[in-house]
């Protein structure tokens, strides 16, 4: 039906006799002449259907309406110079038509398929006739940058003698993460598989078989609430390796980073990245997931206010709190209901309030605490802060951790109303040895920090027993431009040390064995020291894209409340389907 692509057509090709197929864009009739714009995902030409050169493809001409799919054959020719168009690249070029067939009408669309780009149609709708938004040249962009990222990944991964190995999609639910979706089993009534939600054991399973390198662009399953980076499925570049150090882990996967960079056409990056503590993060961006692009650094000035007479200040630091700030530049212009609604972020992160000053024009602090510092304070605080006229300062007085949380929230709120320009496009980095364990909010009871899996590092092993909270893990979190794009880890190769960590998380032996028996027996037949990650594939592409949700960057996504508007997924089953799996809706 084709010998050529529309979007692929060039002034070299004037001449050429080619044989085209794809969707009508747009028609325009000027009387004598039909021009149609013809598009497949290669690009779009223009047709010119001309009476008096084939009268029976103009006869079709003026039945075609916009998605209507044709197949044409014609010669390339050169537009006249007053009618070039330089804004496709294509626009030097147009199609005479000989002879034309159609290959399928089409209903009128419920949304303008050419032109626009997307977002200017409810999403919901867009889903709903997914078919159609991939049409669109930004969409079908993306997922094309979605197939380079992906080959660029596999091409380098391979050549790290890595092997792609899949691993079960049906598999037994665990307690180590977030709520599973769950399969019931028709053979055995009464029994569940779970959809993974990543592959951790299994793909420790094979650095105990001895396949040393292992990867897989995966699909994960979580049964969670959603939001604009997260469905309950996902993709994820899943890699694993044996005998490596962190370092070296960290090493092999920046150049797979740099990789997926070059393919996508973002420019090297610089190797190698730079590389935080969680406790850094946490002390100078109250993050862990900091975004560098943009210089606001919290200070902290606990021992500037430990004998202050402004009672908040000291107090936090004699309750073995904190006093930290943040500096805005040019925040000082924020309007009183700008700076009440920074107030209500603070809250809602656990600030009693939010206290701040702004620098004048003649140098001088004004705000409603400036009266409860003394001079030779404000002076200490302006000159540790790097503060200016017509800059804000922002502070925290709380417990070290709460502290980190409303200062981390202001300065993203900060730069979202501020909106100073990034030092940079791409902020990539390390964040490293994260506290093994934390505690849930809601329960109150220990849990882990990335997952149970995770080989805490040797300078805090001893506190393993008797101060869990200060066990730090031998673990990496990657970061762009704010966004965790995957969370990594050396592993756990003894049996003891892991039903250890277990029993640390509240597990009895009886339930260890019952979901973990398996796996610990496992290593005990000659695990050898291994680590690796899971990369979030859709931020990864997301990112790159230029986009804010991954759902554009996903062929046929759930919306934010996990349905699928095509499909009408999730739907209501036949009853004898649930009568076959033992199960009754209640």
């Amino acid at each position: 039906m084709r010998d050529a692509l529309p979007g692929e057509l060039r002034a070299v090709d004037v001449g050429r006799t080619v044989g085209l197929a794809g969707w009508v864009a747009r028609r325009r009739d000027h009387g004598n002449l039909i021009f149609v714009d013809l598009r497949d995902r290669s690009g779009i030409v223009q047709l010119v259907f001309d009476p008096a050169v084939a009268p029976e493809a103009h006869h079709l001409a003026e039945e075609l309406r916009p998605e209507y799919v044709v197949t044409v054959r014609g010669a390339v020719v050169a537009r006249d110079a007053e009618t070039i168009n330089p804004g496709l690249p294509t626009g030097e070029v147009e199609v005479r038509v000989a002879a034309a067939e159609l290959l399928s009408a089409a209903r009128t669309p419920p949304f303008e398929v050419e032109g626009a780009e997307g977002h200017d149609v409810d999403e919901t709708l867009r889903l709903k006739y997914r078919y159609l938004d991939i049409r669109r040249a930004a969409m079908t962009g993306r997922l094309e940058l979605r197939h380079r990222a992906a080959q660029a990944a596999r091409d380098y991964l391979n050549g790290e003698r890595f092997l792609e190995i899949e691993t079960p999609m049906l598999t037994r639910s665990s307690p180590e993460g977030a709520r599973d979706f769950l399969v019931p089993s028709r053979l055995q009534p009464h029994n569940f598989y779970a959809l993974p939600q990543s592959p951790q054991m299994f793909k420790q399973i094979l650095m105990v078989a001895g396949i040393d390198r292992y990867y897989q662009l995966v699909r994960c399953f979580r049964d969670e609430d959603l939001r604009a980076d997260r469905q309950p499925e996902h993709t994820q570049i899943d890699v694993e390796m044996s005998f490596m150090s962190a370092s070296e882990i960290r090493a092999l996967l920046e150049g797979l980073m740099a990789a997926i960079f070059a393919s996508t056409g973002q420019g090297p990056l610089e190797l190698p990245l730079p590389t935080l503590t969680y406790d850094e993060a946490m002390l100078r961006y109250g993050s862990d997931k900091p975004d560098l692009r943009y210089d606001l650094t919290i200070v902290d000035l606990s021992e500037l206010f430990a004998a202050s007479e402004f009672r908040v200040f000291r107090a936090a630091v004699e309750g073995g709190g904190v006093v930290r700030a943040l500096k805005a530049t040019g925040g000082a212009r924020l309007s009183r209901a700008q700076l009440d609604a920074l107030t209500e972020v603070a809250k809602a992160h656990g600030a009693g309030g939010m206290a701040y000053v702004s620098v004048g024009d003649d140098g001088a602090l004004r705000g409603p605490i400036v009266k409860f510092l003394a001079a030779g304070e404000q002076a200490a605080l302006v000159e540790r802060c790097g503060a200016h006229a017509g800059d804000l300062v922002v502070f925290a007085a709380d417990q070290p951790l709460t502290a980190a949380g409303v200062l981390g929230a202001l300065r993203g709120e900060l730069i979202r109303l501020l909106q100073p320009a990034p030092s940079r496009r791409w902020s990539l980095l390390w964040v490293v040895e994260f506290p093994l364990f934390e505690i849930d909010a809601e329960s109150g009871r220990l849990t882990y920090g990335h997952n149970p899996f995770s080989l805490p590092t040797a300078e805090t092993m001893p506190y393993l027993e008797s101060e869990p909270l200060r066990v730090r893990g031998a673990q990496y979190d990657l970061v762009l431009n704010g966004v965790e794009l995957g969370s990594g880890s050396l592993r756990i190769p003894d049996a003891a040390l892991q039903r250890g960590i277990l029993r640390t998380l509240g597990l009895s032996d009886e339930r260890i064995d019952e979901s973990f028996g398996w796996f610990l027996e496992a290593l005990q037949y000659g695990a050898p020291p291994h680590g690796g990650i899971g990369l979030g594939f859709d931020r990864i592409v997301m990112l790159l894209a230029g986009e804010s949700s991954i759902r554009d960057v996903i062929a046929f996504p759930k919306t934010a409340s996990g349905s699928d508007p095509m499909t009408g997924a999730p739907a209501s089953v036949d009853t004898r389907q649930l009568q076959e799996l033992r199960l009754r809706s209640v």
